[in-house]
Order: C-alpha cells, then structure tokens, then sequence
C-alpha cells in the first residue's frame, strides 16, 4: 500500500513538473502527461506492466462523464450566444461529415474494411475540450469573430455525436445491426439523451436554489451525483449519457445558483486531475513499440484529417454563415484530437476483432494533433491576424474572474472636504479599511497614523470585498466600433428599470461614471441590475 502511494504521489508531482516545463516550452500540457504515461508503462524506463483495456475503459469513461459535465456548466453561453448555431452544427453534421470523409478515404486509399474504416472515422471525429480549452487559456488567445467561444462550445459538445457514430458501426462490424436496429440507436442516442438531459436540468436547478445546505460544499457534492445520474439514467436505455451530463451542466452553469464560484473551483481541480489521470492512463497503457509499425497508415489519416477532412467539414459549415476565410482556417487547425478519441478506440477494441490496431492508430494521431497542431494554434492565430486585444478570452468561462478577497479603492481629497488637513488616527474610516498609500503630487507614501492628509492628495483604501450579496448581478456591454452609444453620455442613454451603470473599463482603466461621462469606442460598461 505504502509503494503504491509513494508512486502515486511520484505520478503527480512529475505531472506539475511537466505542466511547469510544457507551458514554459510552449507545449500543450496534456501532451506531457501521455508522455509521462508512456515513460511509466511496459515499453518504458519503469516498466510498469498494464494492459487492462477494460479497466481503462471504466475509469477513462467514468472520468468523461465529469469532463463533459464540466465541459458544459463552464460554457459562458451568453458569450457563445453571438456563435451558438455555426458551433452546435460543427459539433454535429461536422462531426459526421469529419467521420464519413475519413471513413471514405481510409476505405478506398488504405483498402481499410468498411465498417472497420468508418470506425476510425468516428473515434477520432470529434475534437477535444481539454486540449482546446488549456490551449486558449493558457496562452491567453483572445479570438476574433467569436472564434474561442465557437471552438469552446464545439469541442465541449461534439463528443457525444461521436460516441454515438462509434456506437452505430460497432454494430455494424458486429454484424448484428439491421436497418431498423441502426435507426433505433440513432433515435434513442439523440432523443433519451436530449429528453433525460432536460428534464434531469430542470429538476436539478430547483433542487439547487431550493435546498439550504447545513455546511459549504454539499451543494457541490450533490452536483456531482446530479453528474452522475444524467449519465447513467439515459445510459441504462440506450441513450447517450455524455449528451445528458453535457446538456445538464450547460443548464446549470447558465442558471443563478448558489455558491456557483465554488462549485467552479472545486471542479477546476477535480477535472485538471482527471484529465491528468485520463492522459497519464492511456500513456501507460500504450506500447510505444507498436508506433512505428502503424505510424504510416496513422500518419497518413492524420494528415488527411488534418487538411482536407477537417477543412471540408468546416467550410461547408460556416460558409453560409459568411465566416471570414482566416476563421475557417483558424477553426479547421484548432480541431484538436484528444482523449476522447482514445477511449473511444479502446471501446472499440473491447468491443469488435479488427483487422488493424485501432487504439494504436488513433493513439498516434492524437499525439500528431496535440503536439503539431496545439504547439502551432498561438502562431497561426498571429499570422492569420486573428488576435483580437480588446477582448479576453477567459470571458468565454463561466466565472472567470480571478476573484480576491481584498479590494482597493481610490479617494482624491477635494478642498473643503473633513479629512483635509487630518491626520490619519484622527479620521474614522469606514469598518475593516485600511489606508495603504498615498499618491501626493507624483511621489508614492506609506501611511501611518500621524501622516496628514493633504488637498489632492491620492488615497488607497484596501477592504474586505464580499463574497456573496444578494441583490447583486453585474453584466456588461462592450461598446464596438459603430455602437450606437459612442459619443452619447450616460445621462442621454435610455435607463433601465433597476439598472445601473457602476464601472466602465476603457483601454484597462477603471472610470466611475457620471451623468456627464461620454462613452467611447472600446468601452465596457458593468450593469449592476436588482434580482
């Protein structure tokens, strides 16, 4: 028991140390944790000997479930509102159109059997959130047009149409799927996972805005049960878990609930070790020496997949949106492959005798995409002129804000005003505040209690921010170029009921606003509106 825990703790502290040296590299992180498994496992430097497909498959799928579930309570829909449809269909006719075309060329280019082809074609159809998210956030990829928003909500939701593509032609291979049987899948796939997800949504919101819960945390562990039984419910008749859990986690993170910013934090970790846990396992799992005698029928489906399959798929998707060419392109390269994929080729391998090592092929192509593709995403951005400086990309997240307990405020001291000409003890300052520096014609001063405050003196107050207050919920406008509002003041601008505006950010400066404050190009206002 002691041996497995020091080698466990080993595992994980090689992980943080790979994450560090992967970020500073410029390197997908999760590329380094397939590596590490690799180094771990029967072809490696420690020989570890694993090949349990089946418990892989448990954990690994287990593991997903909170992956898509998180996938989606993260998606900041009303940033992806402007993006939804064009990625809602990526992650689906996108999804098959990817698969067939893989599935045609790995049938009549490599001679692959039929069903054995567009096997290959499902598993590595869709793209991975865990890649794509640490990607965009990690460098800080603010996108234009959308775009990181678009990738985000298309690689978050397409891996259910991926399982049910892969579940469809393990049917096929199997030989015992009929016409009718084929389309009952289908129906059950996309209908229990849509109906299960919705209902299991609606209940589980009420649930979490009308049960008090006697300590903090519980909420968040009633959510992971709620997780839990969206998949297995639709799962146990047929339908598609990953789709409920997904559909149920984008409800609920879209909804008002309590202790939210908890709930995101609890599973920022709990998904970043799963997805630590899901990598390192499938790298163990793997035979490095099995690569090469595979490497040129997988190396050739992953090139294929990269730059024509992939393409394909999105310009026949996004063209009618008239999504700007470099969009396209940016979009079609940013289709990562992940661990999905990988677990869906180990069920398949439980699953249907092939001709070729599936796991082995898709294996490769995915360390082909994360490590060519995920290390080239921030270069591309930049070349095809797709970095938009006044947005933020972890405005696409769900609470993203990096919240502190310690908020500072900035008073100038107006002539005539009390605490003129006062020293510091002698004022009373609001409860738990603190004076922390003074801004006095240029030169910056440490306080104490004897320090006099002077006319156009600059004071720095530093005090308690509060985690929770009812009553308050901020949204924001951005002021585009050609807004109607540039150029007007706030006093001219129509005044929603229980609105108002509290902070406007211009070029990464904070304005308290007034009546007279004119609005420009490039502004952000904070609403506060009255719940």
């Amino acid at each position: 028991m002691a041996v497995f825990l020091l080698l466990a703790s080993i595992v994980i502290f090689a992980c943080f140390a790979a994450n560090k040296l992967t970020g500073k590299l410029g390197i997908p992180s999760l590329l380094a944790f397939i590596v590490l498994g690799m180094l771990f496992g029967s072809d490696g430097l420690f020989k570890i000997e694993f090949d349990d497909f089946s418990f892989a498959e448990q954990i690994c799928s287990a593991a997903l479930i909170f992956i898509m579930f998180y996938g989606g309570f993260g998606t900041n829909l009303k940033a992806a509102k402007a993006v939804a449809v064009p990625a809602v269909l990526l992650s689906s006719a996108g999804v098959i159109i990817t698969a067939g075309l893989v599935g045609l060329f790995c049938h009549f280019v490599l001679k692959t059997g039929f069903a054995e082809s567009f096997l290959i074609g499902s598993v590595i159809s869709s793209t991975d959130a865990a890649s794509v998210f640490s990607i965009l956030r990690s460098k800080r990829l603010n996108l234009k047009y959308g775009t990181a928003s678009m990738l985000e909500l298309e690689s978050g939701s397409n891996d259910p149409c991926a399982y049910m593509l892969t579940s469809v032609f393990i049917a096929v291979a199997q030989g015992s799927a009929s016409g009718g049987k084929i389309a009952y899948m289908i129906f059950a796939q996309s209908v229990y996972g849509i109906v299960f997800g919705a209902a299991i949504a609606y209940i589980s919101v009420w649930l979490m805005k009308k049960i008090s819960f006697s300590a903090d945390g519980f909420d968040t562990v009633l959510m992971v049960g709620i997780a839990l039984i969206a998949y297995a419910l639709p799962a146990m008749l047929g339908g598609n878990g990953y789709l409920s859990t997904y559909i149920v986690g984008i409800v609920l993170g879209s909804c008002k609930i309590k202790n939210k910013k908890n709930a995101v934090h609890f599973f920022d970790g709990f998904v970043g070790m799963l997805q630590m846990l899901i990598f390192f396992l499938l790298g163990i799992l793997s035979f490095p020496s099995q690569l090469p005698h595979v490497a040129l029928p997988a190396l050739t489906i992953a090139v294929f997949l990269t730059l024509i399959a992939r393409p394909v798929a999105v310009s026949l998707i996004l063209t009618p949106f008239k999504c700007p060419f470099r969009q396209q392109l940016l979009v079609s390269w940013a289709g990562l492959r992940g661990a999905a994929s990988i677990v869906f080729a180990i069920i398949v391998r439980q699953a249907v005798d092939t001709g070729n090592d599936i796991f082995h092929i898709t294996f490769f192509i995915v360390l082909f995409s994360i490590l060519l593709q995920g290390s080239l995403i921030p270069l591309f951005s930049k070349k095809l002129n797709m970095i938009d400086a006044g947005s933020d990309v972890m405005k696409t997240f769900n609470d993203y804000s990096d919240e502190t307990t310690i908020k500072f405020i900035r008073f100038e001291v107006p002539s005539g005003h009390e605490w003129c000409e006062k020293a510091l003890k002698d004022i009373l300052l609001p409860p738990d505040t603190l004076a922390v520096l003074i801004v006095r014609n240029g030169e910056k001063l440490i306080p104490d209690g004897n320090t006099l405050l002077l006319k156009g003196d600059e004071l720095i107050l530093a005090a308690e921010s509060s985690p929770e207050l009812s009553g308050l919920s901020l949204s924001e406008i951005y002021i585009g170029k050609n807004h109607k509002y540039i150029g007007k003041k706030l006093c001219d601008i129509p005044k929603r009921e229980n609105s108002l505006v509290i902070m406007i950010n211009r070029g990464g400066h904070v304005v308290i606003p007034r009546g007279d404050t004119e609005l420009a190009e490039g502004d952000t206002l904070v609403i506060n509106k009255s719940s």
